[in-house]
């Protein structure tokens, strides 16, 4: 009797506890009940004894009725509960980068005031619910870098109110939903990249006009002619339609024009510009020479269109004969002109031990444009005798001592060609000549090189002392004497001994530049951006301790004069990029490495002229890429190519083990694999498309010092 009495008291109080909690407490519990797996205990405080779940961790109130449930990267594993859409007052889901499976429940979408679901990063299948469309007020949607399948429900565009669509890296199949375009006008981001998208791109899609960033619909299957309606998008608006089945001719209006190819790879059917391979005659869309954006509206026609025709238009005999001889006397005057130069400059000339050809006597050496015997470059001599500016308390030589020194190019780039100069006394330096001639604001020049000059880190290359006159602009740095960082993962053209570093010094090398841009970011004066990171220039010293070269060069060029700017940069590097789409085995050369700058610009890049260190964060994690992999900026596919970001998605989606994405010459160091998939999941993190989603280098480097190897 006595036990009796005790079961039904237990009973009675557990029913008292557990009545204490409100309805929407129980559908979080039923919540937590579906999650298997709690390695975080995120969740530790969901319990029946408070009267409401408002002080539980990711859930937030108002007046008592949860609006918001936020739980990110909490490594949470499990279903989703229908028991969220009984949340009557659900404003915000985010549940990103968990590990959730399964499909959405239909019952989510009963919570109608929802504004914002957020899934992205987690294994999620299934098709999309047509109960979405019930989602007015919904806003943002990100189901990104899941598996789901099937066909969008049509009943999306009813979500009219939507600014945010990502439903990238799934496996989305079917054409777009009718009047995708013409109802989602309230769309800021659209991502349907790297899924099974098929049909024809709708023509309403140019309704859009409050996009911006990257419209990414690459990587599917849309095949037919782009529509036309595409100009009509925002100009500063990039679309990326590379990797379909596009075909036909593409328009050249609006938001479409003057866009380099990269924009148009992987549609073998795609002709006309900017791509090399011409459109048929008969190509509906075909441009007409006439009509091709880049030449002059006037363009000449063909000369037979005037033979036999006495109108005036074309040229008479008297004609051509005055051209011939205004030509022949031009071509004597030049001759005249040279033969003075060469006597005045160069007759009485000597050479000094190292074969360079110094003229005697006048203010100053003048350079009479002769090289050595091997055709090597010599520093120009055509310098008048200003002083050099030292930018360092220990630059004890002078400009002679400088011009007197045996010199050997380094390098050429669009800005200017380096050397390697060594002094009497043993000293070596590389020196950068600017080029001559520009507009000539000194001042703004010397502004600019001082504060780069007070700048000092360990990773970043020092810059000593700079020349300005005239004719001549030199900047003086460190030498760094192990090469760049390209040649030591990929080797150099024509050697064929190679041995690339092992994980220890590349996660050395990967750590000191992290440092290196901090310190820009974060410490030096200004909050500098690098603007232009790549292999190229992250030097590496006599331990392989890396040191990040070229900072402000660019802007220092700009001032200089005659030389080309960022943006000018950008476009001789999109042209290389078109002829190295004609000759897949160049571009696989490491020899091309460092004319392939723009696979390691943001995307955002394309649009935006001012860099910000989300740009270099971006650069870095395509760095981190080459050496975790150890292939170069674009990958050979197949017949055809990708950039080593598009191709790591690639292997994402098709679940390759991780041997086929690791370096080979990396196996030797089995024993770190978990550091190398934690540097791997970095890089991944700092090549995310939106700017947004990628760490600072401040959280980069501090999770990088947290991977320490044995070697170090």
């Amino acid at each position: 009797m006595l036990a009796l009495i005790l079961f039904i008291l237990v009973h009675l109080n557990s029913h008292a506890l557990v009545g204490c909690l409100n309805d929407e407490g129980f559908a979080l519990l039923s919540f937590k009940q579906s999650i298997k797996e709690d390695p975080q205990r995120s969740l530790n405080n969901w319990n029946y004894s408070d009267e409401n779940p408002c002080s539980w961790n990711g859930i937030t109130c108002i007046e008592q009725r949860v609006v918001s449930l936020s739980i990110p990267k909490k490594k949470l594993f499990g279903n989703l509960s229908s028991a969220l859409g009984s949340l009557s007052e659900l404003r915000h889901v985010n549940l990103r980068n968990n590990k959730f499976f399964g499909s959405l429940p239909v019952q989510l979408f009963q919570a109608q005031g929802l504004q914002s679901l957020v899934l992205y990063g987690n294994s999620l299948s299934g098709s999309i619910p047509s109960e979405i469309g019930k989602l007015n007020y919904l806003q943002n949607l990100d189901l990104s870098q899941n598996f789901f399948n099937g066909s969008l429900p049509s009943s999306l565009i009813q979500c009219k109110r939507l600014r945010t669509l990502d439903l990238s890296q799934n496996n989305f199949t079917g054409s777009l939903p009718d009047g995708f375009g013409a109802n989602l006008v309230s769309l800021e981001k659209l991502d349907l990249s790297f899924n099974k998208f098929a049909g024809s791109i709708p023509n309403d899609l140019g309704n859009l006009s409050n996009l911006q960033g990257t419209v990414d619909l690459s990587h599917n299957l849309f095949s037919g002619s782009i529509p036309a309606s595409l100009g009509n998008l925002p100009e500063k608006v990039y679309i990326d339609l590379t990797y379909n089945k596009l075909s036909g001719a593409i328009p050249q209006n609006g938001a479409l024009m003057n866009r380099g190819p990269t924009a148009f790879i992987g549609n073998t059917g795609l002709c006309g510009p900017p791509l090399k391979n011409p459109c048929p005659p008969d190509t509906p869309g075909a441009s007409s020479p006439s009509s091709i954006p880049y030449l002059p509206s006037n363009y000449p026609p063909n000369a037979g269109d005037n033979a036999g025709h006495g109108n005036g238009r074309g040229l008479s005999k008297t004609d051509i004969a005055v051209i011939v001889v205004c030509d022949v006397i031009g071509i004597c005057l030049i001759g005249l002109l040279f033969s003075y130069c060469y006597s005045r400059f160069c007759a009485g000339s000597r050479k000094d031990e190292n074969g360079y050809v110094f003229a005697k006597g006048g203010k100053g050496r003048k350079e009479c444009l002769c090289f050595r015997k091997d055709d090597s470059e010599t520093l120009s001599e055509n310098v008048e005798q200003y002083d050099l500016v030292p930018l360092d308390a220990q630059v004890a030589f002078d400009l002679d001592e400088l011009l007197k020194a045996s010199a050997f190019v380094l390098g050429k780039s669009g800005i200017g060609i380096v050397y390697k100069v060594v002094l009497e006394d043993g000293l070596t330096l590389a020196v950068r000549r600017l080029g001559e001639g520009g507009s000539q604001r000194f001042k703004e020049f010397q502004t600019e090189v001082e504060a780069i000059g007070k700048l000092r880190h360990p990773n970043i290359v020092n810059l000593r002392a700079y020349y300005w006159s005239v004719d001549e602009k030199l900047l003086i740095y460190d030498y760094i004497p192990n090469g760049n960082l390209a040649v030591a993962i990929h080797g150099k053209a024509g050697i064929v001994s190679f041995s690339p570093p092992s994980w220890s010094i590349r996660l050395k090398i990967m750590k000191g530049t992290a440092k290196g841009l901090v310190y820009l970011h974060e410490y030096s004066p200004k909050k500098y951006v690098h603007g232009d990171l790549k292999p190229n220039n992250v030097l590496l010293g006599p331990n392989l301790e890396p040191h990040i070269s070229d900072f402000g060069l660019g802007r220092l060029a700009n001032i200089a004069g005659g030389t080309p700017t960022l943006q000018s940069n950008r476009i001789a590097a999109e042209k290389q990029h078109q002829r190295q789409q004609s000759n897949a085995s160049e571009a696989m050369t490491a020899n091309s490495a460092a004319n392939l700058g723009s696979y390691y610009q943001a995307p955002e890049a394309l649009k935006v002229v001012k860099p910000s260190q989300k740009w270099d964060v971006y650069s870095y994690g395509v760095i981190l890429l080459e050496m975790i992999t150890g292939r170069m900026p674009i990958v050979q596919v197949g017949a055809s190519e990708m950039d080593i970001v598009h191709w790591l998605q690639l292997c994402i989606e098709e679940k390759k083990p991780l041997s086929d994405v690791l370096d080979p010459y990396l196996a030797q160091d089995a024993d770190k694999e978990e550091e190398m998939i934690a540097v791997l999941k970095i890089a991944m993190a700092c090549i995310q498309t939106s700017p947004e989603r990628r760490p600072t280098m401040r959280h980069v480097s501090d999770v990088l010092e947290r991977l320490a190897t044995s070697d170090e």
